[in-house]
């Protein structure tokens, strides 16, 4: 077992912790004195990407079981025994990882541990489980599919990524999840639920050396810290996506219309990933960005219209995303191409870089104001990237962004080949003139 400390704090607060223990599982803390809670997350480095065809939606179906019933608690004492002294216990599924997670009163930490440990080493996944959960999650995709804002979103990914396992739903599909079985499912989960791919993570008003001692009889008990492997490399690089030009529309009788327009973008770990996230914020990232003043303020065409960008370990995404009538849509789409055709050519402003780094540097430090975003940034730190780096660091990194560092960045994925997305009533309506 072997610990380090990572960051020192400031006057005792902030300082944070890792410790391997036997098997490859790591424990990264961050202690913060001053508050009266704690948060709890058990990171499993397996996502939506890493699944074979056979096994699509099982990541997430996994989700959904492992709440169902262990051993020693069935599905109502899971829930139950968190939220009876007032916490909070959930999870979700992304396309790199899975996160269980719990916030409690700090003097409740032994047993938010216990029963996370718990809930990730030793699920039933019983076949009656598998089938009461299964009509569940085609619930959530029913759900999912009436939202023209998320399946736009969805279906871009789809159309850049083309038919991936980076390009197809977290949920998986109807077909998918009925073609799921038991024995596919519990077979993934014994595959990749393993300690080497497991980081917890907790932040809050705790002891670093009492938490390692938890989570370790926490797992002693399930026994799931034999063996002497290592902790899994932080998933960085990969193969990555070419960029692709493409359209996709789906026609459906909307009220109103919805569409992102976009291009591959930066991963997670490319240095370059400051400078877009100063130009994504000029451009669409508030309610002084280019794209809302000029969409919204100044022509009146959409109630919502943003930028964003998205990261993994070897690609990611840049998009803008507007809702607006469907008689509106070339319009919008022509301010949206001529926007980006400036930004490319004359670049942005003095004032603009600025706002774009104080909303960058604001976004950062206010997001970090509860526990429960204190633990995901160590927890997804840890298994993601090679270091973790201070906040100081990061708003060091966004201070020296440069014009030029903007222009580079612009250039690049601004001029790469672009793909559309549309949801609303367009059976016959050509917008290759969006992407030409």
């Amino acid at each position: 077992m072997t610990t380090t400390t990572l960051y020192p704090g400031k006057d005792g607060v902030g300082v944070i912790r890792r410790t391997v223990l036997p098997g490859g599982l790591r424990v990264v803390t961050e202690t913060i004195p001053t508050v009266r809670s704690v948060a709890v997350g058990m990171w499993v480095g397996i996502g939506s990407r890493d699944e074979a065809p056979e096994h699509m939606g099982a990541t997430h179906f996994l989700e959904h079981l492992l709440f169902k019933g262990t051993p020693t608690r069935d599905a109502m004492e899971i829930s139950a025994s968190i939220e009876g002294i007032g916490g909070e216990i959930n999870a979700f599924t992304a396309k790199e990882y899975t996160c269980y997670y719990a916030r409690v009163l700090d003097e409740d930490l032994p047993l938010a541990i216990d029963v996370l440990a718990d809930v990730v080493t030793s699920s039933l996944i019983t076949a009656e489980d598998v089938e009461s959960e299964r009509g569940v999650i085609l619930e959530e995709i029913a759900m999912h599919d009436d939202d023209p804002s998320d399946v736009v979103h969805e279906q871009f990914s789809a159309e850049l990524y083309g038919d991936t396992p980076i390009g197809r739903p977290i949920l998986g599909n109807e077909d998918s999840i009925n073609a799921l079985t038991r024995d596919r499912i519990r077979e993934y989960y014994q595959r990749y639920y393993l300690p080497p791919r497991t980081v917890v993570s907790v932040a809050g008003n705790m002891d670093h050396e009492r938490v390692v001692e938890l989570v370790a009889a926490a797992y002693e008990r399930a026994g799931a810290l034999d063996g002497g492997a290592l902790p899994s490399p932080p998933r960085i690089g990969g193969p990555g996506v070419e960029p692709r030009s493409g359209i996709r529309v789906i026609d459906r009788p909307t009220e109103q219309a919805n569409l992102v327009l976009g291009t591959t973008g930066l991963s997670r770990t490319d240095d370059r990933r400051f400078a877009l996230g100063v130009l994504n914020a000029a451009l669409g990232g508030g309610m002084s960005s280019r794209l809302f003043q000029e969409i919204r303020e100044k022509r009146g065409l959409a109630y919502s219209a943003y930028s964003f960008t998205s990261q993994y370990a070897d690609t990611g995404q840049f998009g803008i995303y507007v809702g607006c009538l469907p008689s509106k849509i070339e319009d919008v789409l022509k301010i949206c191409r001529d926007e980006v055709a400036r930004v490319v050519t004359e670049g942005i402003s003095a004032e603009e870089i600025t706002r774009g780094k104080g909303q960058m540097r604001g976004g950062l430090v206010l997001g970090l104001e509860d526990t429960g975003s204190r633990m995901s940034r160590i927890g997804k730190s840890e298994l993601v990237y090679e270091e973790l780096m201070s906040v100081d660091e990061v708003l060091a990194r966004i201070e020296a962004v440069t014009a030029e560092d903007i222009a580079d960045i612009a250039r690049d994925v601004l001029n790469r080949p672009l793909t559309l997305t549309v949801i609303g009533p367009y059976a016959d309506k050509d917008f290759s003139f969006a992407i030409a």
